[in-house]
This record gives structure tokens, sequence and C-alpha cells, in this order.
């Protein structure tokens, strides 16, 4: 494995060291504003950071807002130059935004500083989080909560004798973690209204929501594994054939016909909220997720303890992907106190704190931790967690992601939920879209 900064005790107490020697070389603490979303993962941040309080002398304050209003809250502080936060957890998409608009510190230079290096973390964090422009050795960020849309499912009901019979009859082979997204269809149509301990249950809750981006992440995890790419490969903005490809329309079609016949009547507007309490309260037999629900299924009195189990999204016939999710932590531009955010970047950092981190229910993705021989077996869920943040793909991180994402919430959730004309009239309409939008910023 590869030597990460800062591996020993002794290291880490220099870092200690150094944390509180330059709080009192500024003759006083500092209080520091982090801004991050209101969600479980943020209460474990809370916990984490008493550490760095207690190593450094600042005080830290935090600014969460739930995820439904956390992008119009927080680009709205950062484009306005708001001196609110001093660091920002912000979304993988804000990346470009966050560094052609002068929004990120930069921290090439400040990594060089510290023996911080990208090598060290999962590359799919380092592109999705931290880079800009894409696959370039230019950071505005550190990779800080890895995060993918995963399966959630009821194991317990899966392993019971008469529905493993029942299936077996109708399909020819074992209910069981599908393979495919074919097969995930039909276990979500057997399970549709179908009687268990004398409640009527369902199949799947999926990202059905228009308002923000639910939709958009829950259908990418149906277009990437059927040959959807969001643009030429060898020509950059060139979308023709490839957003609305064959393949792309036939991924399309499989979520519309998951969410026909596979979903709870009524769960039309759904996201990661619905889908929790859908799965918690025993409604479905599996949920569409990221993976920070994970920790807190599994502590769950109703569906934890053994009653859940977790998988990857499903294959296509062109591969297997998944929607990245997850966020790195930046040095707000605007901020008077960027030596303190810094070193709260420095901290965060360390091996053991990354480790600590995932003992609190947070999600590293710092190499030396996801990678060490005993990390699969710690929860029943981290090597489903390993599996799918190998095979990621993320939405556009680029300035005018905005736009992007409301013409598709808007093409996606009229073809699916609403059910307007074609799977191929609604790809070739986003694709009239975001051409419109490349044009607009001068791309094309």
């Amino acid at each position: 494995m590869k030597k990460t900064l800062f591996t020993s005790a002794a290291a880490g107490a220099i870092v200690a060291s150094g944390l509180a020697s330059s709080a009192m070389a500024d003759g006083h603490a500092t209080d520091l504003t982090l801004c991050w979303a209101a969600w479980d993962p943020a209460n474990s941040l809370i916990e984490l950071s008493k550490d760095f309080e207690k190593q450094s002398g600042h005080t830290m304050n935090f600014e969460f807002v739930p995820w439904t209003s956390f992008a119009d809250r927080m680009l709205n502080e950062l484009n306005s130059g708001g001196q609110l936060c001093d660091l920002m957890i912000g979304d993988s998409q804000w990346i470009g935004g966050g560094a052609e608009n002068g929004h990120y510190v930069k921290l090439n230079e400040f990594f060089d500083a510290n023996g911080i290096s990208m090598d060290d973390f999962l590359p799919a964090t380092v592109t999705g989080y931290a880079e800009w422009p894409k696959n370039t050795p230019n950071y505005y960020a550190l990779p800080a909560y890895a995060d993918v849309v995963g399966w959630t499912y009821r194991k317990d009901w899966f392993e019971r004798p008469e529905l493993q019979k029942a299936f077996m009859e109708k399909h020819g082979r074992t209910l069981d973690v599908p393979a495919s997204l074919e097969e995930l269809r039909d276990i979500a149509a057997f399970f549709q209204g179908r009687d268990i301990d004398g409640t009527t249950v369902y199949g799947a809750a999926i990202y059905t929501e228009r308002g923000s981006e639910g939709i958009t992440m829950g259908v990418t995890n149906a277009l990437y594994n059927y040959g959807f790419e969001y643009e030429n490969p060898d020509k950059p903005y060139d979308l023709e054939g490839f957003v609305n490809s064959d393949g792309a329309v036939a991924g399309l079609e499989l979520y519309k016909e998951l969410y026909d016949t596979g979903t709870p009547p009524g769960s039309s507007n759904w996201y990661m909220g619905e889908n929790i309490d859908a799965f918690r309260s025993g409604q479905v037999a599996m949920q569409m997720n990221f993976a920070f629900i994970w920790p807190g299924v599994e502590a769950d009195e109703n569906v934890g303890g053994g009653n859940s189990g977790y998988f990857p999204n499903p294959a296509g016939p062109t591969g297997q992907f998944a929607q990245l999710g997850g966020q790195g932590i930046s040095v707000v531009a605007y901020s008077e106190k960027q030596d303190a955010a810094l070193e709260y970047i420095q901290w965060f950092a360390q091996p053991e704190i990354q480790q600590r981190w995932w003992d609190l229910g947070g999600a590293p993705a710092l190499r030396a931790v996801v990678e060490a021989d005993d990390f699969a077996g710690s929860q029943p869920y981290a090597q489903a967690f390993l599996d799918s943040m190998a095979i990621v793909k993320d939405f556009w991180a680029e300035p005018a992601y905005a736009d992007l994402l409301i013409a598709m919430q808007e093409r996606m959730h009229n073809y699916v939920i609403a059910g307007e004309g074609t799977a191929k009239e609604a790809l070739d309409g986003l694709v009239r879209d975001w051409t419109e939008v490349f044009e607009d910023e001068g791309k094309l």
C-alpha cells in the first residue's frame, strides 16, 4: 500500500503541535464556520471536529442547510462574495464554477507544502470532487465525503422459502441480489402489490423528485449502463448521438418501466428522505439511495441488524456504472480566516482522522483507510461501498451545471413520471437544451 502523509503517531503529534502553535501565533483562537448540507454525516462531522478544536484552539461553527435548499442557499452565498463560510463542503458539480468564478482557493501549493498528495485518495473522488478542469492536476478541494448511489434490499424477505419458490416458478432463477438492471426490474415487479405479513408491499423506491436533482441522480444509473455519454469523448460538447444514442433511449425506457411496474403509489416526487422512510417502514423490498444512508439502515431496529443487505448498482448491456455523490471540502476565497481554514484541511487529511471519520459514520476517500485489509469487513455495507465507488460516473461539473441540471430534470420527469412523449423525444430535447446552454457559454 502506498505510504501516505503523517502515517505515524509521531507525525500526528507534530501536526497537532503545529495546529496549536499556529493558533497561538495569531494571538487568539479563531472562530471558523463550515458550511454543508443538513444530514446525518454533518452530525458526525461535528463530533469529529471536536478533536480539531482541542488541537488547534480554534472554535468550529457549522451552517447546515437541508438538501432541498442547499444549492440555492450556498451558491447564492458564493456568488455574492459572502463571508459566512470559511470552509465549504460543496457538491461535486460545483467544482467548475468554484474554480472558474474564483469562489474557491486553489490548493496546489498548500498540498505540496504539507505533503498532501492526491495520489493518496480514491481516484474517482479526486476527479469528482477536487479537480478543475477534470483530469488535470489543479485542485480546489480535498475529497471529504465519498458517496455513490447504491441499493438496499430486504434480505430477510428475499430469504423467505415461499418467496424463493414463487420467484423460481416465475423466473427460473433464485431470488437474490440482481446481476443486471433487467433482473432488478423483474424483482421489483415481483414484489409489487405482494402481501407480506398482512401488509401490501411494493418493489422499489427510486429517485423521481423534480424540484432539485432527484430524478437526474436516479435515471443516470440506468442511462450510463446502457451506453449514454455526456459528450463525444473525442470532441468536447459534441452531444448528438451520445446523449441520445439508441442505448441511452433503451436505458431511459427501462427506468420508466421500473417506475411504472415496481414503485409505490404516490411516489412521483421522491428523493432521499422519502426513499428512506419507505424502506424503514416496510413499504418496499428495495430502495435506490446514496450510500450515506447505510449506517442508519444497519442501526434501525426494524430493518437493520442483518435484515437488510446492500449491493452496487447492477450492470446494463454496455457496462456497470453508478451515479457519483459526495463532496470535497474547499476554502472559500472570500474568507478572512483562510490560514485557520487551511489548518482544518491539514488536520482532516490525516489518516487517523480519516479512520475516525469512518468509525463515526462518515465516508472517507483516503486510500490508507478504505484499502486497508480490514476495511471490507468493518461494516456489513463496506464491501458494497468499495464496489460502488469503483464504478462511479458524475453529472456535468461545468460552471453552467445548474442550467444543464434544470433541463435534464424537466425532460426526465416529463417522460418518466408524466408519460409525455417517447424516450427518444426526451433525449433529443435534452440535446437541444444542452446545446443552447453551451452556445450561450461560448463553448460551441
